[in-house]
């Protein structure tokens, strides 16, 4: 299973979502530039050791990243979405896209990737932490795919 972090911007969830991935075996694909460096303290102090138990993978722009990832279905993680992640229907070697903590993605990408979903939050409420969106979303397409253990 594929995440793909668009233009991320805060250190901090960065790493979280590069320590799950390392827990999860999950690839990360992160499209650059990043609004931080991978040196930064804040990214460091949440990563620890992890980085070196994780598979990541950088791209210079969104189209060097769809250049070299052809054969993956892109599924956009959007709360502009309509359906439901828990009702989609994931495939092992689906690229789940995540937009930037502070304004997700063009109106571009929107316009050019099918599949969209979002996770089910209160009304009241904008959305959830890039990391949150990411654990809840993988745990239920590895489930999906048997690839839990």
């Amino acid at each position: 299973m594929h995440i793909a972090l668009y233009k991320p911007d805060i250190p901090q969830n960065t790493a979280a979502i590069i320590r799950l991935s390392a827990c999860l075996n999950l690839i990360i694909h992160i499209i650059e530039p990043c609004g931080f460096s991978l040196h930064d303290p804040r990214f460091k102090r949440v990563v620890m050791d992890y980085l070196g138990f994780s598979k990541l993978f950088r791209y210079e722009d969104y189209s060097d990243f769809l250049k070299k990832n052809k054969k993956k279905r892109i599924i956009l993680m959007t709360t502009k979405a309509k359906k439901y992640y828990h009702k989609f229907s994931f495939k092992k070697n689906d690229m789940l896209l995540f937009g930037r903590e502070s304004a997700g993605v063009p109106e571009m990408l929107h316009k050019t990737i099918k599949d969209k979903i979002k996770v089910p939050i209160n009304k009241k409420t904008r959305s959830l932490n890039v990391a949150m969106s990411v654990a809840i979303i993988s745990a239920e397409a590895l489930r999906q795919n048997d690839m839990l253990s």
